[in-house]
């Protein structure tokens, strides 16, 4: 079986299997136009493809995948000293433009969405070949390059359609970027592996996603926060099977307000570009705001502490989360040195973020190791604790935490709130010490109109640390 099944013929085909921003396309017509890339990039090193959301770009991933040419999707906003990194770091000679636009920096593959192959075949790589080149950035120097085998992927995707009982009955609904694992990945192979219909909205708005029709939805927090904003679109996909929340926590108010409106309490799962999906609530488990769930099939999960020593799954102690398991990438590219920083002697990947685990085994995560983790006299405070409980006062729209260095307590705990009504930096301090430990209250509460955020609507707390 190939990595892409539902190319192979097994599910049948509709004229409207895959639909990218209102452009629909059969699953035969997918694999012509794709196959007429595959015929041209056959043999090159790497293909980056300019990862807008259109069929093209669908196309084209499919043409390297096909061809067994590893895959460096280009972030379409990314400026001129970004994509050179990229391009020069992937060796991608070769970039994937819709026909008839120019490329830059590289030899232009035109992908044509009438073109058809010459009828060439690709025997289908071996599972350790690399699918793609994601490449992702940390707190310092250029973005790296993480080798996703196309056996991760596989063992991602056939865990997720386990816990999610993800099947070809499904119609898969999202509007989410095409450069990330979690709108390209989950969100096109995904479907493409399982055999569901597609249906990429192009921008995920609270009408698209109530005009799609789907089964099965996925989103980021801010999709769903201002899905539940209008409540007619979201009482619109009452009729959905699963709707699927990632790439940031989401908050208990909106996880309880979506549930409110379409009666499905939403599906929350964790993972990184590193390890693809590893942890995640199951379609037929229970849903708990603000955890994500257990392990999948075959990925194991263990807490280390500072001094190396494993830390109890007692629901209370943080530590950081380390995987293992057949969804792992298999390193970065050309960086040894981040390797060896990633990867503990006995084969386990430390993500950075900071979690709980409680004894049944569901997981919390904190945050980032780097951000999140705030050591506040002598206490270790997860930020993510705090957040939570900012966001439960109803006057709170949304809120960030960091750790802001301090002469007396080493850092101190520093909450940017967007209000939502009249409610105080005074009143949301004790608001937290009478739910939290004491030691956990912020102490000094910004009051901001937004919070900076990526294109996946992770809060960029770094920018929010050099604000002090």
């Amino acid at each position: 079986m190939g990595l892409l099944t539902a190319l192979e013929g097994g599910h049948g085909d509709r004229g409207d299997a895959v639909v990218v921003d209102g452009r629909a396309m059969s699953w035969e017509e997918l694999l012509g136009a794709a196959g007429a890339v595959a015929e041209r990039v056959a043999g090159a090193p790497a293909l980056a493809v300019l990862a807008r959301p259109t069929a093209e770009t669908v196309a084209a991933v499919v043409g390297g995948l096909l061809a067994g040419v590893p895959v460096v999707p280009l972030p379409p906003d990314s400026g001129p000293k970004e994509r050179s990194h990229i391009l020069r770091d992937s060796g991608a000679e070769l970039l994937a433009v819709p026909v008839g636009e120019r490329a830059e920096d590289a030899e232009a593959v035109p992908v044509d969405l009438g073109a058809r192959s010459s009828g060439a075949t690709f025997a289908e790589p071996a599972p350790e070949r690399p699918a793609f080149v994601l490449y992702t950035s940390g707190t310092t120097g250029a973005p790296k390059g993480a080798v996703i085998p196309r056996s991760a992927v596989a063992a991602g995707l056939d865990g997720l359609a386990d816990a999610w009982r993800w099947t070809a009955d499904d119609t898969l609904v999202h509007g989410l970027p095409l450069f990330h694992v979690h709108g390209l990945v989950l969100g096109v192979l995904g479907a493409l592996r399982t055999g569901s219909r597609l249906v990429h909205t192009g921008r995920p708005t609270p009408g698209a996603y109530a005009g799609a029709r789907g089964s099965l939805y996925f989103g980021v927090p801010t999709v769903w926060s201002r899905l539940t904003a209008d409540g007619t679109a979201a009482r619109a996909l009452s009729g959905a099977r699963l709707l699927v929340s990632g790439s940031a926590p989401l908050p208990v108010p909106v996880f309880e307000r979506l549930a409110e409106l379409t009666g499905h309490e939403p599906i929350e799962r964790y993972g990184m570009t590193e390890s693809l999906i590893t942890v995640s609530t199951r379609a037929d488990g229970e849903r708990r705001p603000g955890s994500v769930g257990l392990p999948l099939d075959g990925v194991r999960t263990r807490l280390v502490g500072e001094d190396g020593a494993e830390v109890p799954a007692d629901g209370e102690s943080v530590g950081e989360l380390q995987v293992a398991g057949p969804t792992l990438f298999a390193g970065y590219l050309n960086r040894p040195d981040a390797d060896a920083e990633s990867w503990t002697a006995d084969g386990w990947f430390r993500t950075g973020d900071v979690a709980v685990i409680g004894a049944d085994g569901f997981h919390r995560i904190v945050g980032r190791a780097s951000v999140d983790l705030i050591k506040s006299g002598g206490y270790r405070i997860g930020a993510g604790e705090v957040e939570a409980a900012l966001r439960d006062h109803p006057e709170v729209a949304d809120a960030a935490v960091v750790g802001v260095p301090d002469d007396d307590l080493g850092q101190a705990v520093v909450a940017y709130v967007i209000p939502d009504g009249t409610v105080t930096g005074e009143g949301l301090t004790a608001f937290v010490a009478e739910r939290l430990s004491v030691h956990k209250r912020p102490r000094r509460v910004v009051l901001v109109d937004e919070l900076p955020r990526n294109a996946m609507g992770k809060v960029l707390k770094k920018q929010l640390l050099d604000r002090g």
